[in-house]
């Protein structure tokens, strides 16, 4: 017989669920501050990934600075 009385799976239960926490927390957590990107951030990678040629990335960014 079990002298614990069941109690070693309630603790099991415990650090398993603490473990799934741990390693999958979402990464946007609600109240974080997280930084939106600019327009001109989202252009720059835009650029960097290779969606948008030269002549576009040049374009658009006149048009951003102009707005500002």
């Amino acid at each position: 017989m079990n002298h614990y009385g069941g109690m070693h799976y309630i603790w099991w239960i415990v650090w398993i669920f603490f473990l799934a926490w741990v390693f999958f927390i979402p990464t946007d957590i609600p109240y974080q501050k997280t930084k939106k990107d600019s327009p001109l951030d989202i252009l720059k990678n835009r650029f960097a990934k290779g969606e948008i040629s030269k002549e576009d990335y040049e374009e658009s960014i006149k048009i951003l600075k102009s707005e500002n």
